[in-house]
C-alpha cells in the first residue's frame, strides 16, 4: 500500500492550496501504481507520530511525506520520522558538507540542522531550486520539502529508482440509464476480488466501473445481465 502524508497547518487553515496529492496520484498511475490513502495533517508532533506509526504497521507499506524538513522551529518531520522509522538521529555528512559549501558561516546555527537525519537515511538530491536534499528510509519511506517545485523532482527521483514501470491497470466503464436499485442484483453477482465501483448521478443514471484482471470479461458479463433486464447503457 502506498500513502501520501502532506504536512502543513497552512493548507488546513486556507493560507495555501495543496498541490501534492494530484501530482503524486497521477505519477503513480502512469507507472501502474495507486495510492491507498492520503492524509493532510497539521504541524503537530503527536498527530505526525500516530500517522507514521499507523502506516508503518501495514506490511510492505510505502509513504511519500511532504513538508516539515526545513530548519525552522515548526519543522518536526525529521525528528518524528527518526523516532518512528529509525533508532537514532545523526548528521548526514554528505548533506552537511553541501550546506556548508553553499552557505558558509551562515549555515550555523540553524541551516546545518537540515542535515540532522534519522540514522541510516539516504538522500534525495534532485532539488532544482536550492539544492537542499530530501531523504528516504528503508527504500520505502520518502521525505520531501513542502514546496512543490522542490518536492516533485525528488518524488520522480524516488519513483524512477524504486517503482519500476508496471502494466497499467485496465479499466472499463459504462453509463447505465437506470437507478442503482434496478440492477443491484447484478452487482451482487460480481466476485469480491475485482475492483468495482458504482457512482449514481442525480439524473438517475449510474456509472459502473470495473478494473483489474479479467475486467473486460466482467464488464461484458455486466452488459449481458443488463440486456436481460432491458436496461440501456453506453460505453464510456
Amino acid at each position: 500500500m502506498i500513502f501520501a502524508v502532506i504536512i502543513g497547518t497552512e493548507i488546513l487553515n486556507g493560507r495555501r492550496e495543496d498541490k501534492h496529492f494530484t501530482f503524486l496520484r497521477d505519477e503513480l498511475l502512469k507507472r501502474g501504481y495507486e495510492l491507498s490513502g492520503s492524509f493532510i495533517i497539521k504541524d503537530d508532533v503527536t498527530l505526525m507520530k500516530k500517522t507514521f506509526e499507523m502506516i508503518k504497521s501495514i506490511p510492505d507499506s510505502k509513504m511519500f511525506c511532504f513538508g516539515g524538513i526545513g530548519s525552522t522551529p515548526d519543522d518536526y518531520t525529521r525528528e518524528v520520522s527518526g523516532e518512528v522509522f529509525s533508532d537514532a538521529m545523526e548528521f548526514n555528512e554528505e548533506f552537511k558538507k553541501k550546506i556548508i559549501d553553499k552557505f558558509g558561516k551562515s549555515a550555523y546555527p540553524a541551516r546545518i540542522y537540515m542535515s540532522y537525519l534519522p540514522k541510516g537515511a539516504k538522500l534525495l538530491k534532485h532539488n532544482p531550486i536550492n539544492g537542499m536534499c530530501g531523504y528516504y528510509i528503508d527504500d520505502r519511506y520518502f521525505f520531501t520539502p513542502g514546496f512543490p517545485d522542490m518536492a516533485h523532482p525528488m518524488v520522480k527521483e524516488a519513483l524512477n529508482k524504486f517503482f519500476p514501470q508496471k502494466e497499467v491497470k485496465q479499466r472499463y466503464t459504462i453509463l447505465v440509464y437506470a437507478r442503482e436499485g434496478e440492477f443491484v442484483d447484478i452487482m451482487q453477482k460480481l466476485p469480491k476480488n475485482i475492483e468495482f465501483s458504482s457512482l449514481p448521478k442525480l439524473d438517475f443514471t449510474c456509472e459502473i466501473s470495473i478494473a483489474g484482471d479479467e475486467s473486460k470479461n466482467w464488464i461484458e458479463f455486466f452488459k449481458k445481465e443488463l440486456d436481460k433486464k432491458g436496461i440501456k447503457y453506453k460505453d464510456l
